[in-house]
């Protein structure tokens, strides 16, 4: 079996497709049911972020995994296949291994740097976890991830390459002034209060804010977050929540917005916020047509250098850069009264808003635009570094974990040679005392441990350099071991049930 992953992020898609192929978490759960009961998957996860929706799974043929995948992406996602594919990308074997590293370590993020991944890696393993579609090969690779994140962020300096969304966010609403200056003593509303949403809140706290009012569908969570921003020892924020329903009046108050929901739809029309800041609607300005070409799907340097492209960041696929003619939309100009952060995916503010006098919105679009330029830490290159070596012990120890069972077998055959033959010598000399007896049974165990502990460590060693699979298939024709035996021995490592949770 081997490990496949497809997919596509901001690297790889316009925000317009990436905004109709996201998944709620109904649909994943159903993505990965439909996985497991297709004919060339074993075990299958699901991460799927803001930026990225992706399908990993252990599949025994590559080019029918990929078309497989491929279609249950295009049928849960609602994306028509033919749409979906140019913005697909694929990796196998190693690469998938090196692309979630990458992922973990916030290189492949939009902000280079974040750490909110890692959240949502472990939230993709616990689901996969909890609807028994991740086995051994995804449990391992989803724990692995997580402590190679971990290790880059201790190790390096790599969360000053860039800054969480949030806060970057933040920083271009504040339009190159000091983020706290900008939002000090101003009101803040938050929609929604999901882990997004609530880190926006903790942000918006911490840089100064006098009030933030939370709006949730369900109360329960807006009030839970309103107890934890007023528990916080950092802060002094004054904050409430509020009923999805007078978010309309909240925005009349509000001088800063911060949305990110679940929402298939909008959240926040045009309309709305015209109406909500007393003005009418101006005729939208002449969006500009600028010149961007798409960046090599593992050039971190351009650190998500994205606009509108149409390339498919595939392993198979992947090539030169092709310069697509885009639109980038006006915002409008003048004294700012009303500040939109959408973090949603799909969009919950209408794109519409930057025709408004006195609004200025930024989106997922406009913040991938806007990292394009930010500088980069010397720190990336050493987390490069740490994603290859883990890679490659990765490797080893998926290598030697597919010897293992054959091993078990192979000592299960030899003690069972062991008993039968003490048997036989119990038969033959039956006035052997019990000291007499257990010193032969020893002397013979012995004999039998030598003789396997050499040939059984070097399989193991030689089976986790690369190319060693096939030792594992000598060892079983070498000793004559029954297949259903190592079988076996790989099923009840397989259902152990504290294997892979931490």
């Amino acid at each position: 079996m081997s490990l496949l992953v497809v997919g596509l992020s901001h690297r790889s898609a316009p925000v317009s497709v990436l905004e109709r192929a996201s998944l709620a978490a109904d649909a994943q759960a159903k993505l990965l049911q439909d996985t497991l009961a297709a004919e060339p998957a074993t075990e299958a996860a699901v991460l799927a972020t803001c930026n990225r929706i992706e399908l990993y799974a252990d599949v025994d043929k590559f080019h029918a995994g990929v078309a497989e995948l491929s279609t249950l992406l295009a049928q849960h996602s609602g994306v028509g296949l033919e749409e979906l594919t140019p913005y697909l990308y694929v990796h196998y074997e190693d690469r998938a291994v090196h692309h979630l590293f990458s992922v973990a370590c916030g290189l492949d993020s939009m902000v280079v740097g974040e750490g909110q991944i890692l959240g949502q890696i472990k939230d993709a393993l616990a689901r996969g976890q909890e609807l028994h579609t991740a086995g051994r090969l995804l449990n391992d690779l989803f724990q692995q991830a997580l402590r190679v994140g971990k290790r880059a962020h201790s190790e390096t300096g790599i969360d000053r390459a860039g800054q969480s969304l949030v806060s970057f966010g933040l920083q271009q609403l504040a339009a190159g002034a000091d983020p706290a200056l900008w939002a000090g003593g101003k009101r803040a509303l938050v929609i929604g209060a999901g882990s997004m949403s609530s880190l926006a809140a903790a942000t918006l706290a911490r840089t100064g804010v006098a009030e933030i009012v939370v709006a949730n569908r369900t109360r329960a969570r807006a009030d839970r977050l309103v107890e934890i921003l007023q528990q916080g020892d950092d802060t002094a924020v004054r904050a409430r929540a509020v009923e999805m329903s007078a978010v309309g009046d909240e925005l009349t108050r509000a001088d800063i917005v911060v949305s990110c929901t679940g929402s298939t739809g909008l959240v926040l029309t045009a309309d709305a916020l015209a109406d909500a800041l007393g003005v009418s609607l101006d005729a939208a300005p002449e969006a500009p047509t600028v010149t961007a070409a798409a960046p090599a799907p593992d050039d971190v340097d351009q650190h998500a250098a994205w606009v509108e492209n149409g390339s498919a960041a595939s392993a198979a696929h992947a090539g030169p850069a092709t310069p697509r003619r885009v639109t980038v939309p006006a915002q409008s100009t003048g004294p700012v009264r009303l500040a939109l952060l959408d973090l949603a995916m799909p969009r919950d503010i209408d794109g519409a808003a930057h025709r408004i006098a006195g609004v200025r919105l930024v989106d997922i679009e406009s913040l991938a635009e806007a990292s394009a330029d930010a500088p980069m830490a010397a720190d990336v290159n050493r987390v490069r570094t740490i994603v290859s070596d883990e890679v490659a012990a990765f490797g080893a120890a998926q290598r030697a974990a597919h010897v293992a069972p054959t091993v078990v077998a192979l000592r299960t055959m030899a003690a069972d040679v062991v008993a039968g033959e003490i048997a036989r010598l119990d038969g033959r000399l039956p006035d052997l005392d019990e000291k007499q007896r257990a010193e032969i049974t020893q002397t013979v165990r012995r004999v039998v441990d030598k003789l396997l502990h050499a040939p059984t460590v070097r399989v193991k060693q030689l089976a986790s350099e690369p190319g060693g699979a096939g030792y594992a298939d000598a060892l079983r024709e070498l000793f004559d071991l029954d297949p259903q035996t190592v079988a076996a021995v790989s099923r009840a490592d397989l259902n152990d049930p504290n294997r892979g949770r931490s």
